[in-house]
């Protein structure tokens, strides 16, 4: 159960999904994987429906993206009550239900990001963060570690506007990211954006306000092939790059494992990479942004 269906990061989650099922298969061992998520990622409503469903259902075991991590406790305490492990995969959960969780250090992932953000501007300028849904672990952690880095290690940087959510779409993130700019755009030297819409949103915003193309510079979160293509054209300056394909076919393995009575690991951390357009062709890194989703869906 992804936190949504519409963009290309949970393409290469379901990708992992497949990649486990079939190295299954090839073992004998038969795994259905039923896949379904909201298609807006502020859809918690849906979510929790799905959730239920599936418990209705009685599957043998749930591998969740919380979008949230409060409203999706009460959903997970009704699969522990019907004796349903579950998994998270990419987000936390407010609960200690979940056996197991594989994702990015995403705290760490706004470390990074701040890190080379201030490399960019020599240390010193104004830069403004543009978080995207309120409630979401995985980029409130994100955006927390971008902050908390910016004002402790960079004390001639300054933090203009830290608390706007740009939404669950590129075009609420386009719309909030317009407003921004339009207020900060005279003085603002760099942009930090927490995930896959809200990089899109702000990098169409910078594009029709001329601040693209390194003339603010601009940081992201994660590897659609805008994303891609932006940083090729000069219009990104790095992506931190996560493994999305590696949390479905972790969350798949470790659901099995579960369900076989072995024991996993509490937390697994997926990992996270600083592309820029030094090392984007690098071996390590084109397969990070160049997933094989063909190769599986």
């Amino acid at each position: 159960m992804p936190k949504g269906t519409s963009h290309e990061f949970w393409k290469s989650v379901q990708a992992g999904l497949v990649k486990a099922q079939r190295e299954f298969a090839e073992q004998g061992v038969t795994v259905d994987i039923l896949w379904k998520g909201p298609i807006r990622e502020d859809d918690r409503e849906q979510q929790i429906q799905v959730v239920e469903n599936f418990v209705a259902r009685r599957v043998d075991a749930l591998v969740l993206a919380p979008l949230d991590s409060r409203a999706l406790v009460r959903p997970v305490e009704l699969a522990a009550q019907a004796k349903i492990p579950v998994v998270l995969i990419d987000s936390g959960l407010d609960s200690d239900i979940p056996i197991s969780s594989a994702s990015t250090d995403n705290y760490n992932g706004g470390v990074i990001a701040a890190r080379h953000l201030a490399k960019l501007l020599g240390g010193k300028g104004k830069v403004i963060m543009l978080r995207d849904v309120a409630g979401s672990m995985s980029t409130g952690l994100r955006g927390d570690g971008f902050a908390d880095t910016i004002a402790k290690e960079f004390p001639e940087i300054v933090l203009l506007s830290g608390d706007q959510y740009g939404g669950p779409t590129r075009d609420t993130a386009y719309r909030m990211a317009q407003n921004l700019l339009n207020r900060y755009g005279r003085e603002v030297d760099g942009v930090f954006s927490v995930n896959e819409p809200t990089v899109v949103g702000m990098l169409l915003a910078l594009r029709d306000s001329g601040l693209a193309g390194g003339r603010v510079q601009f940081v992201g979160f994660d590897a659609a092939t805008p994303l891609i293509e932006a940083l090729h054209a000069g219009d990104i300056q790095g992506l931190v790059v996560q493994d999305p394909l590696k949390m479905g076919y972790l969350g798949v393995k470790s659901a099995v494992a579960v369900l076989r009575g072995e024991a996993v690991p509490q937390v697994i951390d997926t990992g996270c990479t600083i592309v820029t357009p030094e090392n984007i062709n690098e071996p390590q890194v084109d397969a990070l942004v160049h997933p094989p989703l063909s190769e599986y869906l």
